[in-house]
């Protein structure tokens, strides 16, 4: 599809709804939509990372995406012109996560910019760690409102800012970091003293008496009054985060284990985002929550927690498809945002054994990824945009972290990938019909007609 007519921002035109000078969101006939501050329906696409000093080699100072672009632009600006300018005629219409903020307005038409991570749970935890960092302290209401006057507050004014992530990836349970639930991670220490109090008064509410809880969770704890003293050993029970336990289903005792773990994560959600939502909503009050980058679908307790007090949910899928994880989130009743998504290609040259997602053959497999992935996403209504991750590829030695893959959709040398974006070109401009027709054929589907 072509010359459809669009907003300065890369919003539909056509069928204008009411423009506040500000993206907002806004569900009509079923399909949700950012709405841009000129009221034009608008479908975030974007490229995480857009950024000139991209990856160093692990241990190392050296950036060899900023060597070649010096060497190939002559100067940051210039790179920053060119940049901008290039996903634009991709079709992209959004700064991902850690993209350079000064790129929204460098090339001949403005980007919205999602580059803000507020980071006010993991900042707040810096030295302590997640979740002993302890955020039923007082202490986090007023770090979480400096924080965020400090990240979001100067850009306030800005309408090209689309929202604010929270945090990345926070752990919210057993996840391919480890098989850690919030409860006993909390129960097992006396590093969060507020956060352990609010523990053992729902473990309290839970169970008749300490007899009960001590059947549940295997222990021989005499009084409630030496839980909470006493660190607790180690948890009676693990879970795979990948696979379901039907063993959880047999045994009651473990059923009732992993019951306890998924409340305390939701009420420790709720303590989150109600303090950080309002937090970043004080300092930048016209812009969006933008979610907190979940990494794998959490308890159902934290997904209706997030519901309840961020205007988007964000989700890194590197799953091959993402219906399923969409799925998860629809039942809060707020719009979903894919913050990372990617496919590696074997024929670029990198090791591309660090790092999530699949992994294909060729540079065409990877085209063909990409439109499946987002054919597939638009066909939810509840789906408001989508985020490639990277920008530029990963240094083949490794980069900090030491993942070292074909992420990007030009090379560590800035050179493009041509059936990539290509594709990337086709699917970004029709993207829109996609996400109308498509969702409109699902409701159909969804209410039949009466016979």
């Amino acid at each position: 599809m072509t010359d459809i007519p669009r907003t300065r921002w890369g919003g539909l035109a056509t069928r204008k709804v009411q423009a506040t000078g500000f993206f907002r969101v806004a569900q009509i006939d079923g399909v949700w939509w950012f709405i841009d501050p000129d009221g034009g329906r608008f479908l975030s696409k974007g490229v995480v990372s857009v950024q000139f000093d991209h990856d160093n080699i692990k241990g190392t100072e050296r950036r060899p995406y900023r060597e070649a672009c010096l060497h190939k632009y002559g100067s940051h600006d210039a790179w920053r012109g060119a940049a901008a300018d290039r996903l634009r005629g991709w079709g992209f219409n959004t700064l991902g996560a850690w993209s350079e903020p000064e790129l929204a307005r460098a090339g001949g038409a403005p980007l919205a910019s999602a580059a803000g991570v507020a980071y006010l749970a993991t900042a707040y935890g810096e030295g302590r760690g997640w979740p002993q960092c302890d955020l039923f302290d007082p202490a986090f209401e007023s770090f979480a409102q400096q924080r965020a006057q400090q990240i979001c507050g100067p850009s306030r004014d800005d309408a090209g800012v689309l929202g604010w992530f929270i945090d990345n990836e926070l752990q919210w349970g057993p996840d391919w970091r480890g098989e850690n639930e919030l409860l006993p991670t909390i129960l097992g220490g006396i590093a969060a003293p507020y956060s352990r109090g609010v523990a053992v008064a729902l473990l309290r509410d839970r169970y008749k008496d300490i007899a009960a809880f001590n059947a549940a969770w295997r222990s021989a704890l005499i009084s409630w009054d030496e839980l909470a003293g006493t660190p607790i050993a180690a948890p009676p029970f693990k879970r795979n985060f990948l696979t379901h336990d039907h063993a959880q289903e047999r045994d009651p005792s473990r059923a009732r284990y992993f019951a306890d773990c998924d409340a305390f994560a939701g009420v420790l959600a709720e303590r989150y985002f109600a303090v950080s939502t309002a937090a970043i909503r004080a300092a930048a009050p016209h812009h969006l929550v933008l979610g907190s980058r979940f990494a794998y679908v959490p308890p159902p307790q934290v997904i209706t927690a997030a519901g309840r007090y961020c205007d988007v949910i964000s989700v890194n899928c590197y799953e091959a498809l993402p219906g399923a994880v969409i799925e998860a989130y629809a039942a809060t009743g707020r719009p979903c945002l894919i913050g990372e998504f990617s496919f590696r290609g074997d024929d670029a040259g990198l090791p591309n054994t660090q790092g999530a997602g699949p992994r294909v053959e060729t540079q065409a497999d990877r085209a063909a990824g990409f439109a499946r992935y987002v054919g597939a996403a638009l066909r939810h209504p509840n789906l408001i945009g989508y985020h490639w991750f990277v920008h530029a590829d990963q240094p083949a030695e490794g980069r900090w972290d030491g993942e070292n893959s074909n992420y990007g959709v030009v090379t560590i040398h800035d050179e493009i990938y041509p059936e990539l974006t290509e594709a990337m070109r086709v699917v970004n401009d029709d993207a829109e019909w996609l996400h109308e027709a498509a969702a409109a054929a699902a409701r159909r589907v969804a209410t039949p007609p009466a016979a």
